[in-house]
C-alpha cells in the first residue's frame, strides 16, 4: 500500500517536519551569514543527503561527518568538502585516500604525534592530505587542552614540512555547552570555545605556520555567542531537527522541534497510571540528556497540547511505559491510537531509523507525507 498519510505509515517509524527543518535551517543559516562565519553543517545528526543539500543551500557546500560510512554516502551525493570530525587512525586512512583520489576534499583530524607522522609516511607514496588540529576547549573529550596545548608546535611543525600535507587548521567541539541552561551560560562555553581555537591558531602563525580554517561549533554556541572574532567557519548539527535537550536548556523553543517518533498504543493499565507504546529503547533511545534539566521529560515526551506532561517514563526493549503526574486521558488515547512523541537527543534517536517520512505541518497540519529522505546508517 502506498504512504499516503501518517495513519499509512508502520509503527514506530521516524517523521520528519519539513516546514519545521526550513525554519531551523533558515535560522542557522541566516546566523551565521550575519556574524561573516561560514557554515559547515554537522551532518551526522541528519544522516541524509536530501536534508544535508537543504543545509548547504546558499553556502558554499562544505560539510562535517562523523563516520566514514557518511563519507562515501555524502560524496555519492555530491560534496565535495568534507571534515571526518572523528580523530583518524592508520588503518582508517586506505578510505581517505579512495575518496580523495575521487576528487573529493575529504579532510581528517587528529590531536597527537603518531598520526601526524602516519600521515606523513602515507603522503610519500604520493597521496595527499588535508588535516586539522582538535583543541580541547573544555569538553574534555579529544583534543589539545587550552591553553597549554602540549605538542601543538610539534604535530603542527610535521604536518606543515611534509610534501602532500596540508595542514588546513584547527578545530574543536564545545560539547560542554550542552550542560549549559541559561543563554548567559550558553554564550560564557561560546567565549571558552573561541578562545581556545582562535588562541591556537594564533600560536601557529607566530611560529610561522599557517593556519587558514579556524573551526568551532556546537549548536549552542553557534545560536548564542556573542563574539565570533578569529573563527572562519561553524559546525552545528542537531540544529537541523533539534530536539527536547536543546529545548531544555533554551537553544531553541518547543516550536522548534522537527522530528518524533510515531507509535501505536497497544495498552492501558490505570491500576498503575500508564499505557504502553510499541516504541521502547530501540525505537526512541535510552539518552536522557533532557533530565538534567528537566526530569520529567522522561525518555522522550507526547507532542500535542492536550497531552502536556505526558512523558515515556521507562523502556524496554520494544514497549515504552507512558505515565504523568495527572490521570491520564485513556479517552482520547485508545488501544491503537497514534502518538507522536519527542525525543530526547535527535540525533541518537534517529540512529535507529533507515528513512524520514517528511509531514509538512505548514500544508495540512502535517497529516500527509509528501517525501521519504533516506539515511546512511552503521560506519
Amino acid at each position: 500500500m502506498a504512504v499516503q498519510t501518517i495513519d499509512d505509515i508502520p509503527t514506530p517509524s521516524l517523521i520528519l517536519d519539513r516546514a519545521i527543518l526550513r525554519r531551523n535551517l533558515k535560522r542557522m543559516s541566516d546566523r551565521l551569514r550575519e556574524a561573516g562565519v561560514v557554515l559547515r553543517p554537522h551532518l551526522k545528526t541528519a544522516k541524509s543527503i536530501q536534508v544535508g543539500r537543504m543545509a548547504v543551500e546558499g553556502h558554499d557546500g562544505r560539510i562535517t561527518v562523523s563516520t566514514l560510512a557518511e563519507a562515501r554516502y555524502f560524496a555519492a551525493g555530491g560534496f565535495k568538502d568534507i571534515l571526518y570530525g572523528v580523530g583518524i587512525v592508520p588503518a582508517k586512512l586506505p578510505v581517505i585516500t579512495e575518496l580523495r583520489r575521487q576528487g573529493v576534499n575529504l579532510r581528517v583530524v587528529t590531536d597527537n604525534l603518531i598520526v601526524a607522522n602516519a600521515l606523513v609516511a602515507a603522503a610519500s607514496s604520493g597521496d595527499t592530505f588535508s588535516v586539522f588540529i582538535e583543541i580541547d576547549s573544555g569538553a574534555g573529550r579529544a583534543g589539545l587542552p587550552f591553553p597549554e596545548l602540549p605538542g601543538l608546535l610539534d604535530i603542527a611543525g610535521v604536518l606543515h614540512a611534509a610534501p602532500g600535507i596540508e595542514l588546513a587548521g584547527v578545530m574543536t567541539h564545545a560539547g560542554h555547552s550542552y550542560h549549559q541552561n541559561t543563554l548567559e551560560g550558553i554564550a560564557t562555553v561560546a567565549d571558552q570555545e573561541r578562545r581556545a581555537v582562535v588562541g591556537a591558531a594564533e600560536a601557529l602563525r607566530a611560529a610561522g605556520i599557517p593556519c587558514p580554517i579556524v573551526s568551532a561549533g556546537s549548536t549552542p554556541t553557534a545560536m548564542h555567542s556573542l563574539d565570533f572574532a578569529g573563527i572562519t567557519e561553524m559546525r552545528p548539527g542537531v540544529y537541523v531537527f533539534n530536539d527536547l535537550d536543546q529545548a531544555c536548556i533554551g537553544s531553541c523553543g518547543a516550536g522548534d522541534l522537527a522530528l518524533s517518533v510515531l507509535a501505536s498504543v497497544i495498552g492501558h493499565y490505570p491500576h498503575r497510571n500508564q499505557l504502553l507504546v510499541d516504541a521502547g529503547a530501540l525505537a526512541l533511545s535510552k539518552d536522557i540528556s533532557a533530565q538534567e534539566f528537566q526530569p520529567k521529560v522522561g525518555f522522550g515526551t507526547i507532542a500535542g497540547a492536550a497531552m502536556d506532561g505526558i512523558a515515556v517514563v521507562d523502556c524496554s526493549q520494544e514497549h515504552g511505559f507512558v505515565g504523568a503526574d495527572r490521570p491520564l486521558p485513556y479517552g482520547d488515547l485508545p488501544v491503537g491510537a497514534r502518538v507522536r512523541i519527542l525525543p530526547n537527543h535527535a540525533c541518537i534517536t534517529a540512529a535507529a531509523y533507515d528513512r524520514y517520512y517528511v509531514v509538512d505541518s505548514e500544508l495540512d497540519g502535517g497529516k500527509s507525507v509528501v517525501d521519504i529522505y533516506d539515511r546512511i546508517n552503521g560506519w
